[in-house]
C-alpha cells in the first residue's frame, strides 16, 4: 500500500510559477515510477507527465512540454511537478499517482493516488 498527499497548490496569475509536492508514505517508494495527471471540470483526465523509479527517465504531455519539469527524491520519498509559463487552460485539479509499470501514462495503469490538489491560473 501507499499513500500518496499532494500539495502546493494555489491562485497564480498566467505566466507564473508553481511547484506541486506529492508525499509519499507506506510501501517502497522508490520502487515505483510515478505520475502526475491533471482534470478541469468536465474533461476527462489527462496524463502530464511521469519519472521512473530511478528518476532517469522522464516524459510528458504534449500540453506542458516545455514548461513542466517532474522530478524526485527517493530519500524524501517526494515528487516534484514545477509548472512554469502557467496558462489558464492549466487550470485543473492535480493529482499524483504510483504505478508498476514503465512507461504508461495510461491513468487506468496507475494503482495508487492521491486526493489531489487545485492549481487555479487567471488570465
Amino acid at each position: 500500500q501507499v499513500q500518496l498527499v499532494e500539495s502546493g497548490g494555489g491562485l497564480v496569475q498566467a505566466g507564473g510559477s508553481l511547484r506541486l509536492s506529492c508525499a509519499a508514505s507506506g510501501r517502497i517508494f522508490s520502487t515505483y515510477p510515478m505520475g502526475w495527471f491533471r482534470q478541469a471540470p468536465g474533461k476527462e483526465r489527462e496524463f502530464v507527465a511521469a519519472i521512473s523509479w530511478s528518476g532517469g527517465s522522464t516524459y510528458y504531455g504534449d500540453s506542458v512540454k516545455g514548461r513542466f519539469t517532474i522530478s524526485r527524491d527517493n530519500a524524501k520519498n517526494t515528487v516534484y511537478l514545477q509548472m512554469n509559463s502557467l496558462k489558464p487552460e492549466d487550470t485543473a485539479v492535480y493529482y499524483c499517482a504510483a504505478t508498476s509499470q514503465w512507461p504508461t501514462h495510461h491513468a487506468a495503469t496507475y494503482r495508487y493516488w492521491g486526493q489531489g490538489t487545485q492549481v487555479t491560473v487567471s488570465s
